[in-house]
């Protein structure tokens, strides 16, 4: 079985039709979604395709939009869309996972439409559904807006306010770039100085990010985002940005008011809005009572099969958090997945 249809659910299907496995009857995906395009489908209408960090080709069928102007939650949707009718992946949708319970030696995979029994689990949940709201002394009293990236519709409900952006990845600076075309005042605060780079990172500085993001795995911590360790790049937008005050970053402020946020120095800025642009966490709470976390709070993975329960595979986790990554786990996950099944098979 394979949970989630997203990037990485769906390279994992398309590897176990390739092994020769047929949907409903060798595998079945299950999807939370009411269509296709994962988290895409939740994209801000302003992020069109050719402003995205990346979007990379699904195994077997080339993303190649006529306009890539376009919005990517439209877009990329409607890609996902040809690729589940392309090899007939019959994704069943939407079925929303409640939890999964060991049944040795098989998995019960409980949902608000059944229950159904699997030899092996492919988890491909993301961490669009768990935003990471950061808690920070004074939000009890801040009369303000707070919200989440997630929540984000565009710049225009942000007109004549002073907002403040909290965050260094890639979404904190598109958002802040646009949101300061609009507002009365911007700030921008981060817990570490943001690293840019020229041009797009070289294939050694992103093999040696995801290391490190898979070093961290293996050890059975919590992962950190790829993108968020290979840095930003330095594009003519950012650097206009720069030069214009836009992106001058402030350190985290230490705690918010009725009105702003304050730093310990005496330092306050005013906001009538605060934006976390604070990432996500991994989805797998339905997983908890396979009890599959270990005392440093992560998962312990060898490639994508859990350690300590070879039955499953979390693909989009850690070092797969990315496109590429994704791609390349689940088909990985699938290959082993189909190489378990003939095993019990021919036990």
């Amino acid at each position: 079985m394979v949970i989630g249809a997203g990037q990485a659910g769906l390279s994992a299907a398309y590897g176990l039709r390739r092994a020769g496995l047929e949907p409903d009857a060798g595998f079945v995906v299950l999807d939370g979604e009411h269509g296709p395009g994962g988290a895409w489908r939740h994209r801000w209408p302003t992020l069109r395709v050719d402003t995205t960090h990346r979007i990379s080709d699904l195994p077997g069928l080339p993303f190649a939009p006529a306009d890539r102007s376009r919005p990517a939650a439209e877009v990329v949707p409607a890609y996902f869309d040809a690729y589940e009718r392309a090899f007939d992946l019959r994704v069943h949708r939407p079925v929303r996972v409640a939890a999964v319970r060991d049944a040795a030696p098989d998995l019960l995979v409980e949902t608000d439409v059944g229950t159904w029994t699997t030899r092996a689990l492919i988890n491909a949940t993301g961490t669009w559904t768990r935003p990471f709201r950061p808690h920070y002394p004074g939000q009890e009293i801040f009369r303000g807006r707070q919200l989440h990236v997630a929540d984000y519709r565009g710049p225009a409900e942000f007109t004549g306010l002073r907002v403040v952006v909290v965050g260094g990845g890639t979404s904190a600076v598109q958002l802040l770039m646009e949101i300061a075309s609009v507002a009365a005042a911007t700030t921008w605060v981060t817990r570490r100085p943001p690293l840019f780079h020229e041009g797009p990172s070289g294939d050694e500085v992103g093999r040696a990010a995801v290391a490190r993001v898979e070093e961290r795995v293996r050890a059975g911590l919590p992962p950190q985002s790829v993108v968020g360790v290979t840095g930003l790049m330095l594009t003519p937008q950012i650097r206009a940005a720069q030069e214009s005050g836009v992106l001058h970053r402030l350190p985290m402020f230490d705690r918010l008011t009725a009105d702003g946020v304050a730093w310990d120095g005496g330092s306050t800025a005013g906001a009538d809005v605060i934006l976390w642009a604070t990432g996500w966490r991994a989805a797998l709470g339905h997983l908890a009572p396979l009890r599959l976390r270990g005392p440093g709070g992560g998962i312990v993975v060898d490639g994508t099969r859990v350690r300590s329960d070879p039955r499953i595979h979390l693909v989009g986790y850690g070092p797969s958090a990315s496109t590429i990554g994704a791609n390349r786990a689940g088909r990985a996950a699938a290959h082993e997945v189909a190489s378990l099944l003939e095993e019990r098979l021919s036990a």
